[in-house]
């Protein structure tokens, strides 16, 4: 039992069935006993992988504090505390306090969504124990368990298989391969590639059609799943262009506020004022610089992005992924089950001399079947009949409905024919009935066939049904059926020219034939010859349609789309092709085993000449990421196998399937498609665009308030009037705190700019603050300062009540704030703009209403309850002053048109 604790240094596959079973110490006829499934437990563990924990929410909160500008208000709340101002210390960590929730509980609300998306549903495992066959959950098998397997099972834990009949497995989570894989009992090579091991099964592939009996080799953490899953470092931080942005942006705004507060201080001092009056102008002064509430508005934005994403299928891992998506360059896509429907559909018949099209997609039997672009009747042409009747009885799969899905229960292809019949009109439980199966020949490798002999009650004959490669059929062939069934001599060359035609679009090929028989059982030997050949048909897993369009939008928004499969160059090809991928007018497809023979610069080349690449190993999916990125291209990579994870978390945003990845996949990925479907990818560029144009907006919109504070108590101190601020350090926090927030959040709710998608992705280079945004920000800041300085100094002289100057120049203004506001909002392009129709866009962002609605109640409370009057050192106001701040903040409305001229909100930010 030691040989089992290192599976990967037995190498199985190459051992014979013999000394597999010595080895695991297993009776085949017996199974393991119960006393030896417990040791085996005791000893291995269970058959699961373990998650790695998460960060402790503790920590998770901590790290909230972990921002650059944040430092400045702690160390401002202990320099408050020091001089014994408790209520200002308290209000200004209660402000850092707040920061840090907000982005706590929308970190870990992601992280819940995901964390719900992963939980693994258990699979059951059919076992011989004690000599009797059971059902076990999969969790508890140990190694040496002898498991049996059939079609549609779960493989459950690596497996060496020990009797095989006919089995298929799809791999693809490990390998790539979109096809199902053949395999046999047979040892092979020692150093076998992990997909030519043909005598394993490993633990996450599905058997998509007959039977096995293996054993256990390696449960949990020692299948090739948990390896691979083991590498995965599951707590790398996500960087991205907005986070990178952000850091470098606050960086240096602090060391400005600092050096600037400082400046102050000492300036102070010079003129002869006290200590403490500067301390309290240079602590108003960094706060008054810096956007606390800018943080939390970008946390909310990217929450409600994640929200809004989340309904259009694409669950984001990591808040900051959102912005990443707005500034993809490239998307490198998966083919099956992403850009296709991941269901075969026959497309094209060849039957008596005849070319006849099939329409419609999937496994839901709605199409035509036509020829020159006419309907036609199949009944009334005997060849085609027999043809569509041939593939939907020599058929050992089912398709059914289920919940409002057509599904295929056994091999795609066989599906594929089921429905190109039912198309017709003929459906198997009519024809079962009419022609009763007597006896089956099962598809084997080997023989490269199937064959049903079927008893033809209304004919009074027994017919046997040939379906398989075109070379398996028509080497058994003797004539061909024209139009109206009648038997011709057979010549094999316009059929197989048939034949590559349809290879060349990609197209699968079945041949079908038949033949009348005597007996009522059929050996391999009846199977040789005397058939008539009927027809053709090919099949392919067409591109989604909505995944067509999808890629023309991502082509209109300056992203390239790459499709990177394992499958076949032809077919790929061929889906591209239909897809419109294309790069200079040409669709340029490369093999991996053709990467593999390039140097660094052809390859390079080829990464950006190519739109397809097809027959591709992990690794080298890997160096296609690493060669775009060297470009200067941000990088989305889509994927769902285990073998996908280093690739997707190499890219910029790794994207991983819901339905069809593997946990390691998900794991890997910042995104994962909840239909796995590429429309849901660029729905979600489109949201991330959308997040970041919003994000700008509230920038242009916070931070001109910081700029006329700053200068308003810089200027104060320059002119030795540190004893009259225009406005306190309290004040300013409600100010960048409570009314910022109020206001700026909802601009996150602001919808989508129509041109969203014909702008060209976002520079990961160009910096936060734009050469545009910055004349926005400082002709707003100039107003602002007008403003608040302005109206302190005129009430200030004319009344001597400072009390009042201060809370009349923030309420002036919290009214400029308003159209302002309006004014870089759909509304404000609406009402400022031409109109053309456009009203109904004021009903259509109410958060903008509700936001001035709850400004409007905050500053009231603000002013006139005597609670805040004795806490941010505010006086009441009657009507008319209400008025004169409300007259006083209009001119912002001629500002913000000169503003929006220079820096259009809805089109230099996107």
């Amino acid at each position: 039992m030691n040989n089992l604790e290192n599976p990967q240094d037995n190498q199985w596959h190459s051992l014979a069935v013999a000394e597999t079973l010595e080895r695991v110490q297993l009776n085949r006829q017996q199974g393991l006993s119960q006393a030896e499934v417990q040791e085996r437990k005791n000893k291995f563990g269970s058959n699961t992988i373990e998650a790695k924990g998460g960060k402790n929410p503790v920590l998770k909160f901590l790290e909230q504090f972990n921002q650059p500008l944040l430092y400045i208000l702690i160390l401002a709340g202990i320099v408050k505390a020091f001089l014994n101002e408790w209520t200002n210390a308290w209000v200004i960590w209660g402000v850092v306090f707040i920061n840090a929730v907000v982005g706590f509980v929308q970190e870990m609300k992601a992280e819940n969504a995901i964390a719900a998306l992963s939980s693994s549903v258990q699979t059951d495992a059919t076992v011989r124990r004690d000599g009797n066959k059971t059902t076990v959950y999969s969790a508890e098998l140990v190694p040496g368990d002898l498991v049996f397997l059939t079609s549609g099972d779960k493989v459950p834990a690596d497996l060496r298989l020990i009797e095989v009949k006919n089995l298929q497995v799809n791999e693809s989570a490990l390998t790539g391969e979109s096809t199902a894989v053949e395999k046999n009992a047979e040892a092979v090579d020692a150093d076998a590639a992990l997909a030519d091991r043909k005598s394993m099964a490993y633990a996450g592939s599905f058997v998509t059609a007959g039977q096995a009996q293996g054993v256990v080799i390696a449960i949990g953490k020692n299948t090739e799943t948990g390896r691979i899953s083991q590498l995965m470092d599951k707590q790398a931080n996500l960087i991205t262009p907005l986070t990178r942005k952000f850091d470098k942006f606050s960086r240096q705004l602090l060391y400005v506020i600092l050096g600037v507060a400082t400046f102050t201080f000492v300036v102070g001092l010079g003129y002869g004022e006290a200590w403490t009056s500067m301390f309290e102008a240079a602590i108003a002064l960094a706060v008054s610089a810096i956007p606390e509430g800018l943080p939390a508005v970008v946390t909310i934005a990217l929450a409600i992005g994640v929200s809004r994403m989340a309904n259009r299928h694409a669950i984001i891992r990591k808040l900051p992924a959102v912005e990443t998506l707005g500034s993809a360059t490239v998307i490198c896509s998966d083919k099956t089950g992403t850009l296709t429907e991941n269901q075969m559909t026959v497309q094209s018949i060849y039957a008596g001399n005849q070319n006849y099209r099939v329409s419609g997609s999937g496994y839901t039997p709605e199409g035509q079947i036509s020829q020159d672009e006419n309907t036609i009747e199949v009944e009334k042409i005997p060849v085609l009949k027999d043809c569509l009747i041939a593939g939907l009885l020599c058929n050992d799969s089912h398709v059914d409905k289920q919940e409002d899905t057509w599904k295929v229960v056994g091999d795609p292809t066989e599906g594929a024919l089921i429905t190109a019949a039912r198309k017709a009109g003929f459906w198997a439980n009519d024809l079962e009935e009419k022609q009763p199966r007597l006896d089956t020949i099962p598809f084997e490798s080997e023989h490269q066939y199937m064959a049903t002999l079927h008893e033809d009650k209304q004919q009074g004959e027994k017919v046997v049904y040939l379906k398989g490669s075109v070379e398996a059929v028509l080497s058994r062939c003797e004539a061909v059926l024209d139009v109206d069934a009648r038997p011709q001599a057979l010549n094999a060359a316009p059929i197989h020219e048939i034949v590559e035609t349809m290879a060349a679009e990609g197209l699968r090929v079945l041949a079908l034939a038949r033949k009348t028989v005597q007996q009522n059982v059929i050996e391999p030997e009846d199977i040789n010859s005397g058939f008539q050949f009927l027809g053709l048909q090919g099949m392919i897993d067409p591109p989604r349609p909505e995944a067509i369009k999808a890629v023309e939008a991502c082509k209109n928004a300056g992203i390239r789309v790459k499709m990177i499969t394992g499958d076949h160059k032809v077919t790929a090809k061929a889906i591209a092709l239909q897809m419109r991928l294309k790069r200079q007018g040409e669709t340029i497809a490369f093999t991996g085993q053709e990467l593999s023979e390039m140097n660094e610069t052809e390859l390079a080349n080829a990464v950006e000449d190519g739109v397809v690449f097809a027959r591709v190993a992990p690794e080298q999916k890997l160096r296609l990421v690493e060669a775009l990125q060297s470009k200067g291209d941000v990088v989305a990579m889509t994927g769902d196998g285990v073998n996908d994870a280093p690739a997707l978390k190499s890219a910029d945003i790794g994207i991983a399937m819901g339905k069809a990845g593997t946990e390691v996949a998900k794991e890997a990925a910042d995104m994962i498609l909840t239909d796995d479907n590429f429309a849901s990818i660029e729905a979600a560029v489109e949201e991330g665009r959308t997040v970041y144009r919003n994000l700008m907006k509230a920038i242009a919109f916070i931070l001109p308030v910081n700029g006329g504070e700053s200068m308003t108590i810089f200027i104060s101190v320059l002119l030795a009037r540190a004893e009259f601020l225009p406005i306190l350090s309290l004040q300013v926090l409600w100010l960048n705190m409570v009314n910022s927030i109020a206001m700026t959040v909802p601009l996150a709710f602001e919808p989508k700019a129509n041109n969203v998608m014909q702008q060209p992705p976002l520079s990961p280079h160009q910096p936060l603050l734009n050469r545009s945004l910055i004349k926005r920000i400082v002709l707003i800041s100039l107003f602002n300062w007008i403003v608040i300085f302005g109206v302190f100094e005129w009430i200030r002289t004319t009344t001597g009540n400072i009390d009042l100057a201060r809370t009349m120049a923030i309420q002036a203004l919290v009214a400029g704030r308003i159209f302002y506001l309006l004014s870089l909002s759909q509304i404000g392009l609406t009402l400022w703009g031409k109109l053309r129709g456009r009203l109904d866009r004021v009903a259509s962002v109410p958060m903008i209403w509700v936001g001035i609605g709850v400004t409007i109640v905050l500053q009231a409370i603000f002013s006139q309850w005597g609670v805040m009057n004795n806490l941010f050192a505010t006086y009441p106001l009657n009507l008319n002053q209400w008025l004169i701040c409300l007259v006083i903040g209009l001119p912002i409305v001629v500002v913000a048109a000169i503003a929006n001229r220079i820096d259009p909100p809805n089109v230099s930010q996107q």
